[in-house]
């Protein structure tokens, strides 16, 4: 009766909803986040089964644990006394079901804390089924441990997830210590796919309203270079405004070009878009008119929205007047269109119901056009549907904590995946405050700007981060916390650099444009040097032998953040579905890689980034790397040019002008790389050219080797 009672009164004030089902098993462990005090009632009340609480010492001193344990089975435990889970592995094995929060403590982070050994202990000892809770929105209530500005309410929505069973497989190593950790980090993976998975699966309109719901609409949460800050509910105004205008010019579903840079404007357009159901082109302003040109015609886009000021400011006028095809309408000439009547709408209903003022879109539609760099190649175009951004977005905060105190510094542009997922949707959906700037390559202003911001997340190049410590104080990265570098390989002196300069580490990450775009990142949970860290939660990976690359294979991944397919030039708009060889759904990064034991990733290069030299296989990534460690002061790229007679030759384009073939030659040695990937032919430049998100542009490099007009006066 008092189950059914406590039950009902908190379905009534929470409105709790319960997913999932627990089957009879013989020997049955469950294990849950813990977000809250209430999080013991809670499952006391819905769990289809009366397990033995397991409670740690610590949390069993409060008399309101105590209370509510009177009327439960529980047993008190102490994490640091060596014997404390032998009476819960008796009764695991004796066929009790047995409940217990693997933190060991209620967090104070907001998500998923350190997991300790003792629990995967129990689990691989007994053979015990693992069956993993996850309780979201319970971190919302007043009887939370966060703090500061974490938005606390008194009756916030809860839902208890109940995942299938899992199992923890028995660790093989020679050491009991060894297997206790191995056993853990398991068990972490097996929380954190829970975490994941407990996502709504939502558009990205509906995925904004949802965080308006849960930090208010008061909440500032953009800035930009104009030092204007942005609510929610300004954010939220500007984007049903702007998707009413919008929806004026272009049809239900078409794709619209934008050619914008990073502002809070810009950022209300493509919501706007999102709830009116039309499909932005994130067009790539630094890359000419021609590939402009190529990127309309594939993604059959009539309608590009600029701005006169950006293109003054950007000096890009001139290339908005050789888009070919397309009708230019610029922002400031918007406002004129918003008449009386769709103020009345805006005012009298939108703002108040933004649900139904918006269209109805499904996630699996297209919500963006992206298109890839194009460091090795012409640019394609990638369409990624709401799911798979909304599904990136859940997977990074489920392997990495991101809160409301946090502050972005998102100056990679929008039309970059990295800039759009982890510089914009991600910091919203989270909570976390933003300051957009409109350029990553202004080395000197940027570093000023964190210090001034007290920004504490930075996501960027390893280019781009190399040139902002160098040109920085070492106090203006203090509030940092958190630092990752993605969209190339992370320099190894780019690393030194900031733990010498700054006491920053690093954390590598890795993605593609067709991953919406993270895969894999390193973090401060679990990191390994010189890997891009763990597999996402939700994804899974494949190795494809390549002839003559002894080392790793060709990468191939399939996940709910994979891209809906690449967009036909044949036929403009047309997606093409994702695929490989191993079906539908499946992506061939071009990266080859190998995956350790443990679950870590290293790239070992592009599969276009390799050249054959007499016969073998050469990775231009350890050119690179020879040339960094003989010259680690400046920049080096290297592309591989054909010889007749020879085969491929490698060329090496650096920013020193000293560098000789010697140096390389014992850097090589010091490496323990091939002779044959030392270059034979070295030249000179001011600058290494660069691409708009920071990659190196080896399409124009490799048509300067090709170009070469005297290759052998090359040689140093």
């Amino acid at each position: 009766m008092i189950r059914f009672l406590v039950r009902w009164l908190l379905r009534l004030l929470f409105r709790v909803r319960v997913r999932g089902a627990i089957a009879p098993h013989d020997k049955l462990l469950i294990v849950s986040n813990h977000e809250s005090l209430l999080d013991g009632i809670l499952l006391g009340a819905f769990l289809p089964v009366r397990p033995v609480w397991v409670l740690h010492s610590t949390i069993a001193r409060h008399w309101f644990v105590r209370l509510p344990m009177r009327f439960l089975p529980h047993l008190i435990v102490d994490s640091t006394h060596p014997l404390a889970m032998k009476a819960v592995i008796g009764l695991v094995e004796a066929g009790r079901p047995v409940l217990i929060f693997p933190e060991g403590r209620v967090t104070n982070t907001g998500t998923m804390m350190k997991i300790y050994e003792g629990p995967a202990f129990v689990a691989v000892r007994t053979g015990a089924t693992v069956v993993p809770v996850h309780i979201s929105g319970a971190v919302y209530t007043l009887f939370s441990r966060m703090s500061g500005d974490f938005p606390r309410r008194w009756f916030p929505r809860i839902t208890v997830t109940i995942h299938p069973p899992r199992t923890v497989a028995t660790p093989e190593a020679a050491r009991s210590r060894a297997r206790h950790k191995m056993g853990a980090e398991a068990l972490r993976k097996i929380m954190q796919e829970a975490a994941f998975a407990s996502h709504e699966k939502t558009s990205l309109f509906p995925a904004l309203l949802d965080a308006i719901a849960i930090f208010g609409r008061r909440r500032r949460i953009l800035e930009d270079i104009r030092e204007e800050q942005v609510s929610y509910g300004r954010l939220l105004k500007g984007s049903l405004a702007l998707g009413r205008l919008v929806a004026k010019l272009s049809s239900e579903g078409e794709t619209v070009g934008v050619l914008m840079p990073n502002l809070t404007t810009t950022v209300s357009l493509l919501y706007g878009m999102f709830a009116m159901r039309r499909i932005p082109a994130m067009l790539n302003y630094t890359a000419g008119p021609d590939a402009l040109n190529s990127a309309c015609r594939v993604a059959g886009v009539r309608l590009v929205l600029t701005s006169r000021t950006f293109l003054e400011k950007a000096r890009l006028a001139g290339v908005a007047e050789r888009l070919e095809n397309v009708r230019l309408v610029y922002m400031e000439d918007l406002r004129a269109m918003f008449g009386v009547a769709d103020k009345l709408w805006l005012m009298g209903w939108a703002l108040w119901f933004p649900r139904a003022a918006a269209r109805p879109v499904r996630p699996e539609e297209p919500a963006v056009i992206l298109f890839t760099s194009g460091s090795e190649g012409k640019p394609k175009g990638v369409a990624l549907s709401h799911a798979a951004i909304v599904a990136n977005v859940a997977q990074c905060r489920a392997v990495i904590e991101f809160a409301p105190r946090d502050k972005f510094m998102s100056a990679l542009p929008l039309f970059h995946s990295f800039g759009l997922t982890v510089g914009v949707v991600l910091p919203l959906a989270s909570g976390s405050r933003v300051f957009l700037y409109t350029s990553p390559l202004h080395y000197r202003v940027i570093p000023e700007l964190i210090y001034d911001r007290d920004c504490t997340v930075l996501f960027a190049s390893s280019t781009f981060l190399g040139n902002y410590a160098k040109y920085a104080h070492p106090f203006d990265f203090h509030t940092l916390r958190l630092v990752v570098s993605g969209a190339e390989k992370l320099s190894e002196d780019v690393r030194k650099l900031y733990l010498e300069k700054c006491y920053i580490r690093i954390q590598e990450g890795y993605g593609v444009t067709e991953t919406a775009p993270c895969l894999s990142v390193n973090t401060p949970m679990a990191a390994r040097t010189g890997s891009v860290g763990e597999l996402f939660p939700g994804c899974e990976y494949r190795i494809e032998p390549v002839p003559g690359i002894a080392e790793g294979g060709l990468l191939h991944v399939r996940g709910p953040n994979v891209m809906l397919g690449y967009l036909a030039e044949n036929q403009p708009g047309a997606i093409q579905p994702a695929c490989s060889i191993y079906g539908e759904g499946w992506h061939n990064t071009g990266d080859v890689a190998t995956v350790d034991e443990a679950g870590f990733i290293r790239i070992v290069g592009r599969v276009r980034r390799f050249a054959k030299v007499a016969g073998e296989m050469v990775s231009l990534e350890v050119v690179e790397r020879i040339a960094a460690a003989a010259s680690p002061a400046f920049e080096h790229a290297s592309a591989a040019v054909a010889e007749a007679g020879r085969g491929e030759v490698v060329v090496l384009f650096t920013e020193d002008p000293h560098l000789r073939r010697e140096q390389l030659q014992q850097a090589a040695r010091d490496l323990g790389a091939p002779e044959l990937a030392v270059p034979r032919r070295i030249v000179a430049l001011e600058e290494i050219p660069c691409l708009g998100a920071g990659k190196k542009d080896y399409v124009r490099l490799n048509q300067m080797a090709r170009e070469l007009k005297s290759p052998q006066a090359a040689i140093q």
